[in-house]
């Protein structure tokens, strides 16, 4: 059994690596757009005031995504810097 769970579990602060994209279709390729593909690390910066969205830090660019949106993207916690 892997230890990868949901992109939206990481709090703000915390790093993580992505592992598998389980989206389908255009949101596969709009998530792919963005830069998160297989091992591409990926940085919580903030969330709303209510927690969805949150903000990512991802290959230098700060993207919001909604918590349904990171259903299908699943990380491991960042080993090292």
């Amino acid at each position: 059994m892997s230890d990868y769970f949901r992109l939206d579990r990481i709090k703000p602060g915390e790093r993580a690596v992505v592992r598998e994209l389980k989206a389908e279709g255009g949101m596969r390729r709009r998530l792919m757009d963005i830069g998160l593909t297989a091992n591409t690390g990926v940085e919580c910066v903030g969330t709303s005031p209510m927690g969805d969205p949150a903000a990512y830090l991802i290959r230098g660019a700060v993207i919001a995504l909604r918590s349904r949106d990171c259903a299908d993207i699943m990380v491991e916690y960042s080993r090292g810097d």
